[in-house]
């Protein structure tokens, strides 16, 4: 397996592709969402593809989803919610349940991602609610700059927290689990939300997916688990993460720090130490372990940031049965990313 350095000093060959999946940024300030109106009551069928996602999940069924409906900021949001069961709203006697809140892709939506990962039916086997929202025009404004498409940076912020509030009050969530995942923009997406949110949330996952520096810079501001899965060979951002990216006519493409960078920025914030690498089959683990000197680290006593390198991986999501579109690279089958998010939501500790 090649290492971590000589992975990051490559660049792809089709970098034009970057303009696919850029990681907008957006936003201004405004009020507080305004009481979520009742769900349109279309249904979206779970699932997508076929397939095992693994893991003990094969004899799991995920309940039809729904396709719900939330106002924020005066704009009407929309999302696909999947319940661990077929009882269309919690009873009294339930308990909370954890909820996963997974960002699209920019130009895809709900029901891609969800074909794609699979997630509900893996978080169905785990008895986790999941929301997959609906970004605007197809993206998140996952950068701290405002742009002509996105004039407030701060909007999908703002609406994940929202909608975060609204599935506690009505979902019965545990607003001591919340996690946020996502892919590529979705993914620097949930990143943003990690790095500016911490107190909302219990880890959060990007797939091929940086934070964005330059003018439109995301800092990590407090301690959470996070993991970082990157393919060693996306041809779309690179691992070595994008420090000059070039123009794109309907949206910039932001400048991002590398895979790397991203994680120990995450470290840094948590106050962890030395991080650890280790060969796994198919792919590199680098592990921080949170320490508790950063204010609010004794939150995560046992958390850790984790970065993994996948082999022979694109700008794709490993284990996934959907092929990607052309030149985005293939998709490794040596991590499960749907089985290995979850399982680190469970535990966000040391590890193997």
């Amino acid at each position: 397996m090649r290492s971590f350095g000589e992975r990051s000093r490559r660049w792809p060959g089709v970098l034009a592709l970057a303009l696919a999946l850029p990681l907008a940024g957006c936003a201004t300030d405004s009020d507080r969402p305004d009481a979520a109106p009742p769900s349109s009551g279309s249904s979206a069928t779970s699932g997508g593809t076929s397939g095992s996602t693994g893991g003990g999940t094969g004899t799991a069924t995920a309940a039809p989803g729904t396709r719900e409906q939330l106002r924020v900021d005066g704009d009407v949001r929309e999302y696909l919610l999947h319940r661990p069961s077929s009882t269309p709203a919690p009873s009294a006697a339930d308990g909370p349940r954890p909820l996963v809140v997974a960002f699209h892709g920019r130009g895809a939506d709900a029901a891609e991602l969800r074909a794609k990962t699979r997630l509900e039916k893996a978080a169905t086997a785990r008895g986790m609610l999941v929301a997959f929202p609906e970004g605007l025009g197809h993206g998140w404004g996952a950068g701290t700059r405002a742009t002509r498409q996105r004039p407030d940076p701060e909007l999908d912020v703002r609406f994940t927290e929202a909608l975060v509030e609204h599935l506690v009050r009505t979902e019965r969530a545990d607003p001591e689990r919340v996690y946020v995942a996502g892919f590529s923009n979705g993914g620097s997406m949930a990143l943003r939300v990690a790095a500016e949110r911490p107190g909302l949330l219990a880890g959060a996952a990007s797939v091929s997916g940086q934070l964005p520096t330059g003018d439109a810079a995301v800092e990590p501001t407090g301690p959470v688990p996070v993991m970082v899965v990157y393919g060693a060979d996306d041809p779309v951002r690179p691992l070595a993460g994008l420090p000059s990216p070039p123009p794109d006519p309907e949206e910039p493409i932001l400048a991002t720090r590398s895979a790397r960078d991203t994680a120990a920025a995450f470290a840094a914030a948590g106050g962890a130490g030395e991080p650890v690498t280790r060969e796994e089959e198919g792919y590199d683990r680098t592990v921080w372990r949170l320490g508790t000197g950063a204010p609010g680290g004794d939150r995560r006593p046992d958390g850790t940031v984790r970065l993994l390198v996948v082999e022979d991986a694109g700008h794709t999501w490993p284990g996934s049965t959907v092929p990607p579109p052309e030149g985005f690279g293939p998709v490794s089958k040596a991590l499960d990313a749907t089985e290995t998010i979850l399982d680190f939501f469970a535990d966000p500790g040391p590890g193997r």
